[in-house]
């Protein structure tokens, strides 16, 4: 066949590629660990030669964190929407239950990253991951701070974070334990945070 009419094989240009990395090393790493996981793994993910894998990011460290601040940064997105959306306080905390579950449904890789894989004990890893938490939390508090002032709390005060961050540790505690009973439906376990941080168990609600 002539050269002229052989296909031509497409190329991603570098974000896609890119992006396409970023899946990879987030499947990767999730599933076999920070130590666990080679670059060349990655490539082979990615699809990628280990030559174009060091084009994008210089070694693993940088790999890790660019997936983790990718991560949060889909995660707040994605709750955040919710949270400042239309409806009443009730019904923005309902949606903003479901959106995490939601986000830990459909990609569970992430969420295990952000939240369960703390297998590096390098200094950098560990500190991009507290500073990651404590940005989450801020965010999260910015994002609540017209609901919190509603209720007399100061969205600036040290207790307003950590009511948050008890908000995330906890939703994400039902999620793991969803992981391990999965017969149970996303509205069911919607409804069972609800009474628990809407209704604070009041019989009455």
């Amino acid at each position: 066949m002539p050269d002229s009419e052989r296909p031509k094989r497409s190329r991603l240009r570098g974000p896609a590629r890119r992006a396409k990395i970023l899946q990879a090393a987030l499947e990767v790493l999730a599933a076999t660990g920070y130590h666990a996981t080679a670059m060349s793994a990655i490539a082979e993910a990615a699809g990628v030669t280990r030559s174009v894998l060091y084009d994008h990011f210089p070694n693993k460290r940088v790999l890790l964190l660019s997936v983790l601040q990718e991560q949060n940064a889909i995660l707040i997105e994605h709750v955040g929407a919710r949270i400042t959306g239309t409806g009443t306080p009730e019904e923005r905390m309902r949606a903003t239950i479901d959106a995490y579950f939601s986000f830990a449904e459909t990609r569970p890789a992430a969420r295990h990253l952000l939240f369960d894989r703390t297998d590096e004990d390098d200094a950098e890893i560990q500190a991009v991951r507290w500073g990651i938490l404590d940005s989450r939390a801020r965010t999260v508090t910015a994002l609540l701070s017209q609901d919190l002032r509603q209720v007399g709390i100061d969205p600036e005060s040290p207790a307003a974070e950590a009511m948050v961050e008890l908000l995330i540790t906890g939703l994400d505690g039902m999620a793991q334990w969803w992981a391990r009973h999965d017969d149970v439906s996303r509205a069911d376990l919607v409804t069972s945070a609800m009474r628990l941080l809407w209704t604070g168990l009041d019989p009455r609600c």
